[in-house]
């Protein structure tokens, strides 16, 4: 019988995307996916870092790993993502015992070689020659939704925000080519997908290889020499896409060009615009190269080109040497955006990042929960203020699932919906009118 495999994965949306081309490098090897991660000869865990809990998640479950490993010895445990991406002195890894493949993303391309050497006869040899690729991104994912897809058009940061460890996790930024996205996304429109999310570190600094070329003569964008505009502009010519989403920019690039193509008509009606503070000591401390000033200013011409516009940002509170006057600023900030949601979080240091060689972690850790409390509850009040805004307007929603006769999905501004209906809405493109707002739920009826 064919080996079995099962990928659990953890953080972010393009961790996501990373797990379903691992999903298809396996499966072209002739393994199988398993029930129940008990079930699997393979066992996945694609990790995050952005946070220290993130990882101590990881370290939580070594113990069961442990235990499986006892009563399955054979079973093979592998850990990749960021977690073993920024492992650059080995010390993450010692603290595993129980892992047996423990490698960076973008080393996946070997995992068919890796898992023969470990057990030959859990893989087809005769797939094993053919499932070699000169970089993962040339893998096509096995998409987890059949009318949305993630699309990673780069990976890598060349930003090095003192508190991030994703150009250690990942590496420099590399850009996809240009018609590798546009091949992958024409795919998709022709199997039916509708919704598409472009991913990348810093998405909106995208710089192909093969810009010269790949563009078409009559794109627009290119006077302006935006590649990212002009990415924008050839994927809203895909007939059968109806809806692109992108994630996520950077305010620093966020100029006259991206702004512009952020009003093209298959774009959705939201963009996350991460922050991180309101403070420009603190974006200062954090290598943020942008103000307070600039940031706001940038909403400001957003909100002109496209009136009606969602935004949602990143804050970290507690950042080293937050004083109580930097977090007002953030509050002040905050206020002045009228951002529709935010992730906040708490600061961790986070080994080997400049943050955590260059200051010292001084605000306490009850500062920083306090602070995030008081953001959590700005932010409650905004969201449920702005989402009454929606009640007797018909919003279009892409239905993701239906359970008991209760259809929901994500509005265009990314607000989720709920509303009744059947199975056979799954999939399918519908107008809502919105009946009440709750602070995280629109509930509407079909019309």
């Amino acid at each position: 019988m064919p080996g079995t495999f099962k990928i659990i994965t953890l953080g972010c949306q393009m961790n996501k995307s990373d797990s379903e081309r691992i999903h298809t490098l396996l499966t072209s090897v002739g393994l199988l996916e398993a029930i129940g991660e008990e079930d699997a000869d393979v066992l996945i865990y694609n990790t995050c870092s952005v946070r220290q809990k993130s990882e101590d998640r990881i370290y939580g479950i070594h113990h069961t790993l442990s235990e499986l490993k006892e009563k399955k010895p054979e079973m093979i445990i592998a850990l990749t993502g960021c977690m073993a991406g920024r492992d650059l002195d080995g010390k993450i890894r010692q603290r595993l015992r129980a892992v047996d493949l423990f490698f960076p993303t973008q080393e996946m391309i070997h995992l068919p070689q890796w898992i023969g050497g470990l057990n030959q006869t859990l893989l087809d040899p005769n797939l094993v020659a053919s499932s070699e690729y000169e970089h993962y991104l040339k893998i096509r994912p096995s998409y987890s939704s059949a009318f949305q897809g993630y699309v990673a058009i780069s990976n890598g940061c060349n930003k090095f925000c003192t508190y991030c460890v994703v150009p250690f996790a990942r590496g420099r930024q590399k850009d996809r080519p240009a018609r590798d996205v546009l091949e992958e996304v024409q795919k998709l429109a022709e199997s039916g997908c509708l919704e598409i999310t472009l991913l990348g570190q810093t998405v909106n600094l995208y710089n192909p290889p093969d810009k010269d070329s790949a563009f078409s003569s009559d794109n627009p964008m290119l006077r302006e020499k935006n590649c990212f505009a002009a990415l924008m502009w050839e994927l809203n010519q895909i007939e059968g896409i109806s809806r692109i989403h992108f994630t996520a920019p950077h305010p620093h690039h966020m100029d006259d060009q991206t702004i512009a193509a952020l009003t093209m008509s298959k774009n959705i009606n939201y963009l996350h615009l991460p922050v991180q503070s309101g403070s420009n000591t603190t974006l200062k401390r954090m290598n943020r190269p942008y103000s307070r000033e600039y940031y706001i200013e940038t909403i400001e011409k957003m909100r002109a080109a496209r009136p009606g516009i969602a935004i949602g940002t990143d804050i970290i509170v507690g950042f080293c040497g937050e004083s109580d006057e930097d977090f007002e600023q953030t509050l002040d900030l905050y206020r002045q955006c009228d951002f529709d949601i935010s992730y906040n979080a708490q600061y961790s240091v986070r080994s080997g990042t400049a943050a955590s060689r260059m200051y010292k972690d001084d605000v306490p850790a009850k500062i920083k929960k306090e602070r995030w409390q008081v953001l959590h509850q700005l932010m409650e009040a905004t969201v449920l203020r702005k989402n009454q805004a929606y009640v007797g307007k018909t919003v279009s929603v892409l239905v993701e699932s239906c359970e008991k006769g209760l259809c929901s999905g994500n509005s265009r501004e990314m607000k989720r919906v709920v509303f009744h209906g059947d199975a056979a809405l799954v999939g399918t493109i519908q107008s809502v009118v919105i009946d009440r707002a709750l602070e995280w739920i629109l509930y509407g009826t079909k019309n």
